[in-house]
């Protein structure tokens, strides 16, 4: 029963990442629609973004498998 409860705890945790994802591409389509010249630092700067905002992600499932 511990195991489960662990991944329907990852479930509602994974809510945060997603919800972040979606706010950072919807700034950078924003930013781009705006500033069509200035897409190449923007999208770096999304990259970023997404890559941090999905490590926790990946931490959040690495530590319901652990506890």
């Amino acid at each position: 029963m511990k195991g489960s409860l662990n991944m329907v705890g990852y479930g509602l945790a994974a809510i945060g990442p997603g919800i972040g994802i979606g706010l950072i591409f919807a700034a950078y389509i924003s930013g781009v629609a705006r500033q069509p010249e200035s897409r190449a630092m923007l999208q770096s700067i999304a990259i970023l973004g997404f890559a941090l905002a999905e490590a926790l992600a990946i931490i959040g499932i690495g530590l319901a498998f652990a506890l």
